[in-house]
């Protein structure tokens, strides 16, 4: 069994490939070199390449192996030419690539999708059962798609996969020759209703006329089974699906809501006008309030008041104001009475004269009674004529009176309107015997019909409108109860008779039901129903044969068939991914990827070599391609090898960069050493910033500002003032005496003594004399360095000594014995500031910590120091007392500070 099916399959690749030519056939993954003769997909070509790359349906990517496919796909130049159903474009899309079929189906003449090639797209409208014949060795169907079509036995066979080969279908549909019944997308979920078409996007696509999620209903204005549009004079007719169109609202021109109107007539012009007796309202409506002299019915018309009287009250007729000359009757509130004439004497004048004051004279001919001698005198018009207008005109047979369409009134004797709705009106027949309410209106305003001689909105139920002036209700037949556009089409029936398609029948026929006396067609998508609606079918027809949920459906699911014994979905074979029959040698499309078609059964499909069932398309990649081998003792091949067909591609993802890559990465460096400086100079600052506080707080100068002080300095940099020291805490801020001492220092520091260099002349072996040190002592503490002084370098006493003694040069030891000099005299400055001014503490504070009580003081210092004391102690009331005067030590010693003993 097995071996029989390799032998057919090796047959059938070679009937196929028979006229092929050397080609690489490529899914994503993997491609073969042979001869084939496919031309499903798209084909692939380089100018200068002796080879070409037929690409089937599939995505590829630029890491889609093998390495030739990379190649091709990349390279710059190659040209793409996809095969019908494929798309137009004639360059290489843009990776990655989806090469999939169209919605639609893809025709090939031959088996394995080779021959020649045709598309039929997805419709766009229903096919309406449309039969196209279809001659295919292969079909290939695009995703989410069905397609329904007949053998020559008339089986209905829906397909949802590709076919390679159609005469491995099962027996019944093996056919070559089938016919194409429908095409639909599966996305639709409910199925469209037969007005419909589902389209790729999920939406159902409804013929004309037709309205609905699944087309199931006609639009407004549409009826029948077809849903036909409704006459194009009628306004509103007996629309929807089970609807007999009949006319309920005639189409009106120029009705009188159009211009605001509500008893007259609209003109092109869009002007009212107004039946006789009516004027424009208070609120602006036009021909909606009686005319003064009219007066308005109980029954909406205006009709005119009686003879004499100029404004009548509505309803009632009550006369409110009279001519002038005229009285109102005692008798009759409608009335309005002119008083009869008399001569000079008081003799009463006769009905038909009138009285000049003096006499009585006649009156004229055209009046009966009178109040002058003119035709416009009347009071009551001559036999035969009636008051219009102040005059007397006479009417016709019709009661019509003359040069107007008004109706002529034997009790009132004038000219009366015809009523609100009457365009013109007439009496039959008329003479003095005939009265008011035997006037019928013979036109009628737009929208308005007339039956039985008056105006109403529609015909009453047992008549018709005539449809040769669309203007008369026609009584219907005796048969009929209710009909239209003739007496004898009946769509109600009387007694117990059904009306069916304007007859009146005894029972329903097929496909129809019984609806209030009438059969109802049931729902074109239904063959029998108990309802109008599409979701209540009974019987299915045979284009739409599976009955679900009340719904007649065009096919069941994908791995279902409809059994026509059961009339009921059965499911496949567990073989088969879609079927037509039961078992498993009704498969139509395998389920296994490892499976192919063979006459309507699935077996293995041992692909040859490493290649496998193609995805969608029913058929191994060995089969669509031979490879030829060698033949006798010759080894070489007889197809031109091809490098790259096995290799796994290998992507090199280098590439230059572009110069805007470049500026980024130069800016990104430059942006990234100056965060770099910033955090080194930022820490520096901190670094530096710690040893300032630590110093600071060591010599007690880290001021830190209360709340307060923080308040005054947010106020003097909001008004811009310079720092004040209000703000420093309080150990901060200077005493008086502190004050006072610094002023003091630096005016003596100014004014150099006479005394520190008499002393610094006996000691220049020193760096600075012991005076100058000790007199340099800050009285302050050490922590704070703006106060603390230094004494400038001794003088070059060079220039101001003798030379060096013998002993000095030979021994490089000083001498102990003074040294010749040469005084220095100055003008001493006084000081400012006594010692007195001075705080006693700043002096014991400075005792306290002067250096020189560690190391003892010399005889100079300690003189120095005495002095001062002394100084402190009882100033001299001589300012330049506090000088010191040399003094006779005796012997030829003049120190100062060494007294002889």
């Amino acid at each position: 069994m097995f071996s029989r099916f390799m032998l057919f399959s090796i047959a059938l690749s070679v009937q196929a490939l028979a006229q092929s030519s050397t080609s690489v056939v490529c899914v994503a993954g993997q491609c073969l070199q042979g001869l084939s003769n496919i031309t499903l997909g798209a084909k692939l070509a380089i100018q200068g390449v002796p080879v070409s790359i037929q690409l089937l349906p599939g995505q590829y990517t630029s890491t889609t192996n093998p390495q030739l496919l990379h190649n091709f796909l990349t390279h710059s130049s190659a040209s793409y030419s996809p095969s019908a159903g494929f798309g137009n474009s004639t360059s290489l899309p843009s990776l990655p690539l989806n090469l999939v079929l169209e919605p639609g189906l893809a025709i090939y003449s031959d088996i394995l999708y080779s021959g020649q090639e045709g598309f039929s797209q997805l419709p766009s409208t229903p096919s309406n059962n449309s039969f196209a014949p279809l001659t295919a060795g292969s079909l290939a169907i695009s995703n989410n798609l069905w397609v329904v079509v007949s053998t020559d036995s008339k089986d209905r066979i829906v397909l949802w996969d590709a076919i390679p080969d159609i005469s491995q279908l099962p027996a019944a549909a093996s056919s070559r020759s089938l016919s194409l019944l429908d095409m639909q997308s599966s996305a639709c979920s409910p199925f469209c209703a037969g007005a419909g078409i589902c389209t790729a996007s999920g939406t159902c696509t409804c013929l004309p006329g037709f309205t609905g999620a699944t087309c199931e209903s006609c639009a407004s204005g549409f009826f029948g089974s077809t849903c036909q549009q409704c006459p194009s004079d009628c306004a509103k007719c007996d629309d929807g699906i089970s609807g007999s169109g009949r006319c309920l609202q005639p189409l009106v021109a120029n009705a009188p809501s159009t211009c605001n109107c509500l008893n007259g007539e609209c003109g092109s012009n869009g002007q009212c006008t107004c039946n006789a007796g009516w004027t424009t309202a208070d609120n602006g409506t036009a021909c909606a309030k009686c005319l003064p002299g009219f007066f308005l019915t109980s029954t909406g018309d205006c009709q005119v008041c009686q003879v004499g009287c100029t404004q009548c009250a509505d309803g009632t007729g009550a006369c409110t104001s009279c001519k002038k000359g005229f009285t109102s009757d005692l008798n009759d509130k409608t009335k309005c009475n002119f008083p009869q004439g008399s001569t000079s004497t008081g003799q009463l004048c006769p009905p038909d004269s009138f009285s000049d004051g003096t006499l009585c004279n006649s009156c004229s001919t055209s009046c009966k009674t009178c109040s002058g001698p003119s035709s416009s005198d009347c009071i009551l018009c001559a036999e035969g004529s009636y008051l219009l207008n102040g005059k007397c005109v006479s009417a016709d047979s019709n009661g019509v009176c003359e040069g107007s369409g008004l109706i002529a009134d034997n009790n009132k004797h004038e000219c009366d309107a015809c009523g609100a709705k009457c365009t013109s009106c007439k009496i039959p027949n008329f003479d003095a015997t005939s009265t008011v309410n035997q006037r019928q209106c013979t036109a009628c305003l737009p929208g308005f019909v007339l039956s039985n001689g008056q105006c109403v909105e529609s015909c009453p139920s047992d008549t018709f409108l005539s449809p040769q002036d669309n203007l008369t209700c026609t009584a219907c037949d005796s048969s009929c109860s209710t009909c239209t556009g003739s007496s004898t089409f009946c769509l109600t029936c009387s007694g117990n008779q059904l009306a069916s398609d304007g007859k009146c029948v005894t029972t329903c026929p097929s496909s129809t039901l019984n609806s209030s006396g009438s059969c109802v067609a049931c729902h074109p998508d239904c063959a029998s129903c108990t309802g109008p609606s599409f979701d209540q079918c009974s019987q299915c027809p045979s284009d739409r044969p599976v009955l679900s949920n009340g719904r007649c459906l065009p096919t069941c699911s994908r791995s279902q068939y409809f059994d026509a014994t059961s009339s009921a979905c059965q499911p496949c074979d567990s073989s088969c991914s879609s079927c037509s029959g039961p078992g498993p040698s009704n498969c139509l499309a395998c389920s296994s990827s490892s499976q192919v078609l063979r006459s309507g059964s699935c077996v293995s499909a041992n692909c040859q070599g490493t290649s496998n069932v193609v995805t969608g398309l029913g058929v191994c990649l060995s089969d669509l391609v031979q490879v030829p081998t060698a033949t006798g003792t010759s080894t070489a091949s007889v197809i031109p090898s091809i490098t790259g067909l096995t290799n796994p591609t290998v992507v090199d993802t280098r590439r230059p960069l572009e110069w805007w890559e470049i500026l980024l990465m130069a800016l990104g460096c430059a942006f990234i050493f100056l965060m770099f400086l910033l955090c080194w100079r930022r820490r520096a600052r901190r670094k530096r910033a710690k040893r300032t506080a630590i110093f600071a707080s060591a010599k007690r100068l880290d001021h830190k500002l209360t709340w307060r002080g923080r308040l005054v300095r947010l106020g003097e940099r909001l008004f811009g003032q310079s720092p004040s020291r209000t703000a420093l805490p309080t150990h901060t801020r200077e005493s008086e005496e502190m004050k006072l001492f610094k002023t003091k220092v630096t005016e003596d520091a100014r004014n150099s003594s006479d005394l520190d260099q008499f002393i610094d002349a006996y000691a220049y072996s020193k760096e600075e004399s012991s005076y100058s040190k000790a007199s340099n002592l800050s009285p302050l503490d050490d922590s704070h360095p703006p106060f603390k002084m230094r004494r400038k370098p001794p003088p070059n006493l060079s220039s101001k000594l003798s030379a060096h003694s013998i002993y000095s040069e030979v021994t490089g030891q000083p001498r102990h014995t003074p040294e010749p000099r040469q005084p220095i005299r100055k003008g001493f400055l006084s000081s400012r500031l006594s010692a007195t001014t001075l705080n006693s503490s700043f002096s014991v504070r400075s005792r306290e910590r002067d250096p020189v009580a560690t190391r003892g003081q010399t005889e100079a210092e300690a003189y120095a120091s005495s002095v001062r004391a002394a100084r402190v102690a009882s100033p001299p009331l001589n300012s330049e007392s506090h000088r010191i005067r040399p003094m006779n030590t005796g012997g030829s010693s003049h120190n100062p500070f060494r007294q002889l003993t």
